[in-house]
């Protein structure tokens, strides 16, 4: 059921009596009277134009920095009463890197200014009906995190970078390692509030209100604010094994890859976490996404490298606690028994079970001290159809990638089972039972990003040559023609549900769906 506030009308006096918002905000009549949350200055602007990527900026005409739920509401009630309504964009932590999370002449809303409420994370359950955490949209899932491993819980599905709002991944997917096993996080969600285009505040699940419940998870923020969600928790193990191996062999290690996802995935006792990177070039075989390989054999891993160009590593963890510690050995070589990777090239190490998770943290850390974090990060990030796997590998790794030396960053490649996405929610994947990530993420300077995002639309170009049926993962397009490409038969549900949360297109201008 929607829940109805009443517009102050005071707000709305102060606010928005012209057409462009971006006018009227800048009258020096009207800036000693603007509610203190609701900014124009200089500071919050351009914090607001700008994202993790650093490759476009696009100024708000304000940003709301709200306190609480019936602010979101007040804001997008007011923007519907408007003859020529203006644009509303949720921003969290501003991870996007194509400007999704930007609206110009529009609203931006700061998410983590509803941080200040330490009742938004609660948890609750029984150990006979299961456990959960109640989440507020803005909260990091770092937070998360820490909050749930105080009741020794924790969820089940997690992306590689935990300083992301839970908001903001369960608007795109939320993937990394355990998504083979577990789903994305979209896929563990039982109930969410939102605060629709309308301006309405929802309470959702799959059984209750299901078909905005579905909009919203991978919906990319076009028809409601997740203000609140609904996380199922479980036991969290204390420690993980955390292994790398390494390939020469394209075909043996997707090979491996694909045998392991298949037999583990519905394996209490199998692995937890797949993924799978690409060395290349003179680099350290470490990247600042984790340090890994021990010193003594960087020169002989690089010498690998050097001898073969490309070499894969297939990357696994399994967890385990204080009843496992003694056996957890012996289950782990049972588990990667028989598989094909370069004798003498494995590496293990004995993490906690935070360390594991928070991998990235320390890379950024580094990365920050340097100057080397907020600089343009041109992304890429691909699903490819199982089938076409080898033909991406040619093209691309080694025909483009690998030829032009270029990029600078980790590059991802680890596989999916279908069966673990909902296909009534509005993400969209490949239409195989397998499929692969792709990840290229880099980094570059001010004076050569250009370069490394021609490269990646090369590589988009080369996989429509060859009909490869990608699908943008954090998509970014420009023309109505390429998103509908991109939903391709969910176009037309991504258009109803349009017009019925959102139907006078407020939310979310910088993903450029609906206003292209």
């Amino acid at each position: 059921m929607a829940i109805n506030f009443p517009i102050p009308t005071n707000f709305i006096d102060m606010v928005f009596n012209i057409n462009r918002l971006k006018s009227f905000l800048t009258e020096s009549f009207f800036s000693d009277h603007l509610p203190t949350h609701l900014r124009h200055d200089s500071t919050a602007l351009s914090s607001a134009a700008t994202d993790f990527g650093h490759l476009v900026t696009s100024t708000p005409a304000a940003v709301l920095f709200p306190t609480s739920i019936n602010d979101l509401v007040t804001l997008l009630k007011l923007a519907n009463s408007r003859s020529v309504p203006f644009n509303v964009a949720a921003k969290g932590c501003g991870h996007s890197v194509h400007g999704q999370a930007m609206a110009e002449n529009g609203v931006v809303v700061e998410m983590t200014s509803l941080n200040n409420n330490p009742s938004r994370i609660s948890i609750s359950g029984s150990a006979d009906a299961g456990f959960f955490a109640d989440v507020g949209g803005e909260q990091m899932w770092i937070d998360v995190l820490t909050a749930t491993l105080k009741h020794g819980l924790a969820p089940p599905s997690w992306t590689d970078y935990l300083y992301l709002t839970v908001g903001g991944t369960l608007s795109n997917a939320g993937i990394s390692g355990q998504t083979f096993r577990y789903g994305p996080q979209i896929c563990n969600v039982l109930e969410l509030d939102v605060v629709t285009g309308k301006g309405d505040i929802v309470s959702c699940s799959a059984e209750k209100n299901n078909e905005l419940f579905n909009s919203v998870l991978g919906g990319l923020g076009q028809f409601g604010i997740i203000v609140r969600a609904r996380i199922p928790l479980f036991p969290a193990p204390n420690r993980v094994k955390w292994v790398r191996m390494l390939y020469n062999n394209f075909d043996e290690f997707v090979k491996d890859q694909e045998k392991l996802i298949l037999k583990n995935s519905n394996d209490d006792g199998g692995l937890n976490y797949l993924e799978g990177l690409l060395l290349m070039h003179d680099g350290p075989p470490d990247n600042w996404r984790s340090s890994f390989f021990p010193p003594s054999h960087h020169s002989t891993i690089i010498s690998l490298v050097n001898q073969h160009s490309i070499i894969y590593c297939l990357e696994v963890a399994k967890y385990y606690d204080d009843r496992s510690r003694h056996t957890i050995d012996k289950e782990l070589d049972n588990l990667l028994k028989g598989l094909n990777f370069l004798p003498g090239y494995k590496f293990e190490k004995d993490v906690s079970y935070v360390e594991f998770l928070n991998r990235v943290r320390g890379g950024e850390l580094s990365l920050r001290s340097q100057g080397l974090w907020d600089v343009p990060h041109p992304w890429l990030n691909l699903f490819v159809p199982k089938s076409r796997i080898a033909e991406f590998n040619s093209g691309v790794f080694k025909d483009i990638i690998l030829k032009r030396k270029i990029a600078n960053g980790p590059i991802l490649i680890y596989p999916m089972n279908r069966n673990k996405w909902d296909d009534k929610m509005s993400a969209v994947i490949p239409e195989e039972e397998v499929f692969y990530t792709i990840g290229f993420l880099n980094s570059s300077g001010y004076d050569n990003w250009e370069a490394v995002e021609e490269q990646n639309k090369d590589i988009l170009r080369f996989c429509d040559s060859v009909d490869m049926k990608i699908k943008q993962y954090l998509p970014h397009y420009n023309t109505k023609e390429d998103w509908e490409k991109h939903f391709g038969n969910k176009w037309k549900i991504i258009q109803d549900r349009k017009n019925q949360f959102d139907p006078k297109m407020i939310l979310s201008p910088g993903q450029k769906i609906f206003n292209s």
